[in-house]
């Protein structure tokens, strides 16, 4: 299967051009952002748009074909966030200097951690350095997108 030009279009635009799981800015990315298979092709996932997402190339390397991550603080098994059916600012905020996303729900923090999000594995890795020059340009964090679907 493969996702045709408009339907990629759509996902791109539906998500205001962020990636859906850590809201990078699609434009100030070195490659195009892939478009996402929610529930995997590999477990039966489709290419409906509403099984899509728009993901940067890190989330999407990490998320790889994974749909669960592991809740650090209950190490519980927890379904990863789904952005075609939960809203993002119910399960993140940013921190107060806008440099990490925190999990504030199991999702969330499943999330965070399945996808480190914050590069904290690397120490203060490249994506916490990146939103440090985006802030200081005033393209992050990016504000909520009031089209995105609860």
């Amino acid at each position: 299967m493969t996702v045709n030009d408009a339907t990629r279009k759509l996902v791109r635009q539906r998500a205001n051009f962020l990636c859906e799981y850590c809201h990078s800015l699609e434009e100030a990315s070195a490659a195009k952002f892939a478009i996402d298979h929610i529930l995997p092709q590999s477990l039966g996932g489709s290419d409906n748009p509403d099984n899509l997402a728009l993901a940067c190339q890190r989330c999407n390397g990490y998320r790889y074909n994974f749909t669960t991550g592991i809740d650090p603080q209950t190490q519980e098994v927890i379904p990863l966030f789904h952005p075609r059916k939960q809203k993002w600012s119910d399960h993140f905020i940013w921190s107060t200097d806008g440099l990490r996303i925190i999990g504030v729900t199991p999702t969330g923090q499943a999330t965070c951690n399945r996808l480190d999000v914050n590069d904290e594995r690397h120490n203060e890795g490249s994506i916490v350095k990146a939103r440090r020059l985006w802030l200081q340009g005033g393209w992050h964090p990016p504000e909520e997108d009031p089209r995105q679907q609860t």
